[in-house]
C-alpha cells in the first residue's frame, strides 16, 4: 500500500471511528492549522476531533497500524513555540478541543481534573460559578489558551501556583501502542490520594510526559488556591537600564526566604510599550530599531520605567501588612505602589467622577493598564498581553485581539534560564541586546523570578510575517542568537520547532536516553516526531 493509500483507508477508519465529523482533510481546515507565527509552516495530512479517552485509544491504533504519524494539540495556542502546527510535514494533527470537560471539583482538597480542551477562561468562569473561594493560576496567553498543554510544556503564570509543572497531580495518557497509562496513584482502583499528592509510590513517571512525545495527556489533575484572608498586588519602576541588576539583588533575598510567593515579573520599557502600541514607525522614520531618543520619549509619555515590575503578596492580613513593609525597605529608592480591591475601587470612583468634567485621561489610562495584570496575579486571564505580539507588525492591530495568528504577527521566543543574580542579569542583557540590534529588532524582555533561584528571561523576536525582509532577518537573528546563549551557557528553558534541532545533540547521552525512551515507548515513532526528542540514526520510520 503507499502512502497515498495508507491515509485514504486510516480517514476512512477514523470517521468509522470518531464520527464523519471527527475527521478532516479540507483544504480550508489544513491550511487554518497550518498558520503559524514562526519561520516555517507545516500542513497537516488531516486533523481529528476526538470526544474521549476511548476514541483516543482507536485513532492511535488506527494510526499505528498504518504508520501515520500524529501530532497531538489542545487548543493551538502555543504562539511562537510551535503554534497548532506539526513539528515535520506529513502528519496528522489531533485537536483536543471538543475533550473539554471539567471532570471533578473537589472543594475540599483544592483541586479540579480536566481535560486537555479545558481553556483558561472556562475553568475561570467555572470557579466563579461553583468554585466558592478557590482560586487558578493564568499565564498571559489569554482565555483561549490550555491549561494542560502549558502544563506539560511547563510554562508559568503569575499567582504562587505559578509554575505550572509544580501543581499539576496525576496524568491519564494514551500510549502510542493504545494501552492507557495512570500515573501517580491513579493505576491503583479507588486510590483516595490520587489527585493530591504526585509522586505515588515507584518512579515518578509524570515528567517524562512533558517537553516530550512520548505519549498523548487526556486527563490531569491542577491544583486550586483557596482564596486567601489579605491580598496585595504591587507594582515597582526602574528609571534606567543600569538598575536591573539592583533590582534583582535586592528582590532575590526575599524570594530566597519565601516572602515574595508569587511569581515576579519585571519588563523592560519596550515590552512595557508593545501591550500599549505598535512600533512607531512614522516616528522613528521606519529606522529599527528604536533610535534611544524616541525609546526615552515614548517612556515619558507612557509612563513607563527602564523595568517595570509586577508581584503579589497573600495570606493573613498580619503577614501581608509585615511583608508589605520588607519589600519597601529592600527597594527603597524606586517608585512603589501597592494596591488592593478596596484601592482599585476608590480609583474607579474617582475616575468616574473625573470623566464627568473631562479629566479623567491619565488616571483612567493607568486604571487600564493596571486592571488586566491585577487579575492575572489573581489567577484570572486576560487577552491584554496578546497585543504585545503584535509590536512589529505593518497595519494596526485592533483593541482586544485574541489571536496573533490572526494580524499575522511573528513571534520567536528566546528564554534562557539563568541564576537569581544581578550580575548574571547584566551579562546576559549585554549578550543579547547587541545580537537584537545588529538585525534590526529590539530586544523586548522579562525577567520572571520564578522559582527561589532562577530567572527565566523571557524575550522575543517580533516580526511581521508578511515581510519577506523580517522573515530573513528573524531566522538570521534567531540562529545566532541562539548558538551565542548555547555556547555562553544560557539554556532556554523551552523551545520552539526552529530551536529543537539545535538544543538535542547525537552525542549528548541525556538526548540518546531519550531517544532510548522514545523507541520504548513508540518504537515506530507515531507520536509527533522530531518534538523535542530528536530522530536517531536508528530510528524506525
Amino acid at each position: 500500500m503507499s502512502v497515498a493509500e495508507h491515509l485514504e483507508s486510516a480517514v476512512a477508519e477514523w470517521r468509522s471511528a470518531l464520527g464523519p465529523d471527527g475527521a478532516s482533510t479540507a483544504p480550508e481546515v489544513l491550511d487554518r492549522y497550518a498558520r503559524t507565527t514562526g519561520l516555517q509552516s507545516t500542513r497537516p495530512l488531516a486533523v481529528l476531533f476526538p470526544r474521549s479517552t476511548d476514541e483516543t485509544v482507536s485513532l492511535v491504533t488506527i494510526a499505528s497500524r498504518h504508520r501515520i504519524p500524529l501530532h497531538p494539540i489542545s487548543r493551538g495556542k502555543n504562539w511562537g513555540y510551535g503554534d497548532a502546527t506539526p513539528p515535520g510535514d506529513g502528519q496528522v494533527i489531533v485537536d483536543f478541543g471538543r475533550m473539554n470537560r471539567i471532570l471533578e471539583l473537589n472543594r475540599d482538597s483544592a483541586y479540579v481534573v480536566v481535560e486537555p480542551g479545558v481553556t483558561q477562561g472556562q475553568l475561570a468562569r467555572y470557579l466563579a460559578e461553583n468554585g466558592g473561594d478557590l482560586w487558578m493560576d493564568s499565564t498571559g496567553a489569554g482565555p483561549e489558551a490550555s491549561l494542560v498543554g502549558n502544563a506539560l510544556d511547563r510554562g508559568f503564570g503569575h499567582t504562587r501556583y505559578g509554575d505550572h509543572f509544580q501543581t499539576f497531580c496525576g496524568l491519564q495518557i494514551v500510549l502510542a501502542d493504545g494501552r492507557v497509562l495512570e500515573t501517580g496513584f491513579g493505576h491503583f482502583p479507588d486510590a483516595r490520594a490520587r489527585w493530591v499528592f504526585r509522586y505515588g509510590v515507584g518512579p515518578f513517571l509524570d515528567g517524562i510526559f512533558s517537553q516530550s512525545n512520548f505519549g498523548i495527556v487526556t486527563r490531569m489533575g491542577l491544583w486550586l488556591m483557596p482564596a486567601p484572608e489579605s491580598f496585595r498586588a504591587f507594582f515597582f519602576s526602574a528609571p534606567d537600564d543600569s538598575s536591573i541588576a539592583d533590582l534583582v539583588d535586592r528582590l532575590s533575598p526575599l524570594k530566597k526566604q519565601g516572602l515574595l510567593p508569587s511569581a515576579v515579573h519585571i519588563a523592560n520599557d519596550l515590552r512595557a510599550l508593545s501591550a500599549r502600541m505598535q512600533y512607531p514607525w512614522e516616528r522613528a522614520s521606519g529606522a529599527t530599531p528604536m533610535p534611544a531618543e524616541l525609546r526615552a520619549q515614548l517612556r515619558q509619555e507612557h509612563g513607563v520605567g527602564a523595568w517595570n515590575g509586577c508581584g503579589a503578596l497573600m495570606g493573613p492580613k498580619s503577614v501581608v501588612a509585615a511583608v508589605e513593609k520588607k519589600i519597601k525597605a529592600a527597594l527603597k529608592g524606586y517608585y512603589t505602589v501597592f494596591l488592593d480591591d478596596r484601592k482599585l475601587a476608590v480609583g474607579s470612583r474617582v475616575v468616574g467622577g473625573l470623566a464627568r468634567v473631562g479629566l479623567s485621561g491619565p488616571l483612567n489610562q493607568r486604571l487600564k493598564i493596571v486592571r488586566p495584570i491585577y487579575d492575572m496575579l489573581k489567577g484570572l486571564p486576560s487577552n491584554d498581553a496578546i497585543r504585545g505580539t503584535g509590536w512589529r507588525v505593518r497595519t494596526p492591530v485592533a483593541e482586544g485581539v485574541s489571536d496573533p495568528l490572526d494580524f499575522h504577527a511573528g513571534i520567536l521566543w528566546v528564554s534562557p534560564v539563568i541564576p537569581m543574580i544581578g550580575s548574571e542579569v547584566h551579562r546576559l542583557l549585554a549578550l543579547i541586546e547587541p545580537l537584537y540590534h545588529k538585525h534590526g529588532f529590539d530586544c523586548l524582555a522579562t525577567l520572571t523570578l520564578l522559582t527561589d533561584r532562577t530567572i527565566s528571561c523571557v524575550t522575543n523576536i517580533a516580526f511581521d510575517r508578511r515581510e519577506a525582509d523580517d522573515l530573513r532577518l528573524a531566522h538570521q537573528c534567531h540562529d545566532e542568537l541562539t548558538r551565542a546563549l548555547l555556547a555562553r551557557g544560557y539554556i532556554p528553558y523551552r523551545a520552539s520547532p526552529s530551536l529543537m534541532a539545535q538544543i538535542a545533540g547525537e552525542d549528548s547521552v541525556f538526548w540518546q536516553v531519550a531517544r532510548q525512551l522514545k523507541h520504548a515507548l513508540d518504537p515506530y515513532n507515531i507520536i509527533s516526531p522530531g518534538r523535542y526528542i530528536p530522530r536517531g540514526k536508528a530510528d524506525v520510520t
